[in-house]
């Protein structure tokens, strides 16, 4: 699915240079349910960036599929994004005088598909998510949970192959953050690679599986394979652990 080699990345800080990624090493296979665990600071959101096409970076390779993502168009940068990824944020970056079912319809609008055919499809993913009465409601009417799960309707509408999450849970209480990562563990179920960046060892521990998990240590990312693992200590600013996909949901998702 996706493999990053050495990938570097730097920012310019006055008259200084911010070393952010140092070499990471990631892999993720079709079908895996990754967790991305790190302090504030610590380079997770730089990372999911470079993830989702959102930003550059200096040096290394990262491979989507079998395509090397380097040094794209915007064009061709937003072509890949809208084809392969879903992206999922805390803040929900949900359009708020846009209804819920126009916030899931707009990848579609972006797709070119035609506006009946595009609510149509939304309204079939908001019913997914268990928000099809909320269709008409705009943001503003709706609880952190009920936003998140349009979010994550809107993110599955272009049927990606990779969902990335940034901090999901961060703006919801235990209860509906639990809710959430059902939600996830269901659309990973049917195959859908997802990736979740958090803060939240608890939220991490959702991702476990038998599969194995990998470790970060010295900015490095490296894949280890493990029978039934647990949560490894905090060695380093990031840890990720993941989980493969039995593909085997009661729930359709494409």
């Amino acid at each position: 699915m996706l493999r990053l080699e050495k990938v570097n990345k730097y920012y310019r800080v006055g008259t200084h240079s911010l070393h952010a990624l140092r070499d990471v090493e990631l892999k993720v296979a079709d079908g895996e349910f990754v967790a991305i665990m790190g302090a504030s600071g610590s380079g997770k959101s730089t990372l999911l960036n470079i993830l989702g096409i959102l930003d550059d970076y200096d040096s290394g390779d990262y491979w989507l599929g079998d395509t090397l993502i380097r040094n794209l168009t915007e064009r061709r940068s937003a072509n890949y994004r809208n084809r392969f990824i879903g992206f999922v944020f805390q803040s929900f970056n949900l359009l708020p005088f846009k209804t819920a079912l126009e916030n899931v319809a707009l990848p579609l609008y972006y797709q070119g598909v035609r506006r009946r055919k595009r609510n149509q499809i939304a309204g079939q993913y908001l019913e997914r998510v268990g928000l099809r009465d909320w269709s008409e409601h705009t943001p503003s009417e709706m609880s952190g949970g009920q936003k998140q799960r349009v979010a994550i309707a809107r993110a599955l509408v272009g049927k990606p192959r990779l969902i990335l999450a940034d901090e999901p849970t961060g703006a919801l209480d235990s209860e509906t953050s639990a809710q959430i990562m059902d939600l996830l563990s269901e659309i990973h179920q049917t195959g859908i690679t997802v990736l979740v960046v958090t803060h939240d060892a608890e939220v991490a521990a959702r991702t476990s599986g038998s599969s194995g998990y990998a470790t970060a240590r010295s900015s490095t990312i490296v894949t280890a394979g493990a029978s039934n693992p647990k949560l490894p200590a905090m060695a380093g600013p990031r840890w990720a652990q993941s989980s493969r996909c039995s593909c085997s949901g009661s729930r359709s998702w494409s």
